[in-house]
């Protein structure tokens, strides 16, 4: 098996330059984009390979609105040509289902990226009103519902970071 290593100098100005996106065109994601993020998020690794997670893809713009209210800070939600709920199966990975939920969002996202589509993070929402629109079991859990869409406007300048100095410690 050959193993392919992208440019490190190259991915870590991909990495930077990724952006939170709330403003999305009214142009539906082809397929094959679709796929390649869902893909993305299949090949996240868990703990003990477990794969704690299930991708709830939704296109249906009434379906859309309804879930959108459950999301407290993303109501741009609703300008989202297509929603990915990102949802952790706790039962079958009682202590790792929200970091191995969390890696799976940043594969998405930085999958999404590259293709020119837009995404961001949200956190703040009902999760269990959320859970109860999405028909899913107790067990359940809603790491996050991820919007995408192809970026409507100008992408945001980057946010300040913490200086390596205040946060990086050696021993």
């Amino acid at each position: 098996m050959v193993i392919i290593m992208v440019n490190s100098e190259e991915l870590l100005k991909f990495i930077k330059n990724r952006r939170s996106i709330r403003s999305f065109q009214d142009k539906q994601i082809q397929d094959n984009e679709m796929e390649m993020i869902l893909e993305a998020g299949r090949w996240a690794p868990s703990a003990s390979n477990k794969q704690p997670w299930e991708f709830i893809v939704i296109k249906d713009r009434e379906f859309i609105i309804k879930v959108a209210k459950a999301a407290s800070y993303g109501r741009f939600i609703k300008e989202a040509p297509v929603l990915i709920a990102i949802i952790g199966k706790t039962r079958i990975s009682p202590k790792w289902y929200i970091i191995d939920t969390s890696l799976v969002t940043m594969n998405m996202m930085l999958m999404a990226w590259s293709l020119g589509i837009g995404t961001c993070w949200i956190g703040a929402m009902n999760r269990e009103k959320a859970r109860q629109i999405l028909e899913l079991k107790d067990t359940d859990y809603v790491a996050t519902i991820l919007p995408f869409g192809y970026i409507k406007g100008n992408i945001p300048l980057p946010t300040l970071r913490k200086s390596k100095e205040e946060i990086v410690r050696e021993l």
